[in-house]
């Protein structure tokens, strides 16, 4: 189940993480449940970027099919 957070939420989350990471302020113990949280965040992130994209798409393919139709 996709949690419902926005792509910004998540990003800054996900960006939270990695530099949590990077400045070794994760223990151990903690890792295991920061690297799946991350996954999340990803997928999360993903989804939402593929979703806009095809969105995106679909309104440029009506732009260009209502232009066409226009030309005649």
């Amino acid at each position: 189940m996709t949690e419902n957070i926005d792509y910004t939420s998540a990003n800054a989350e996900l960006q939270e993480i990695v530099s949590e990471m990077e400045n070794s302020e994760i223990s151990i113990d903690e890792l295991d449940i920061k690297i799946k949280r991350a996954s999340e965040l990803l997928k999360i992130c993903k989804d939402k970027l593929f979703k806009t994209e095809k969105n995106v798409q679909e309104v440029l393919e009506e732009i260009r099919n209502y232009s066409i139709g226009n030309a005649k």
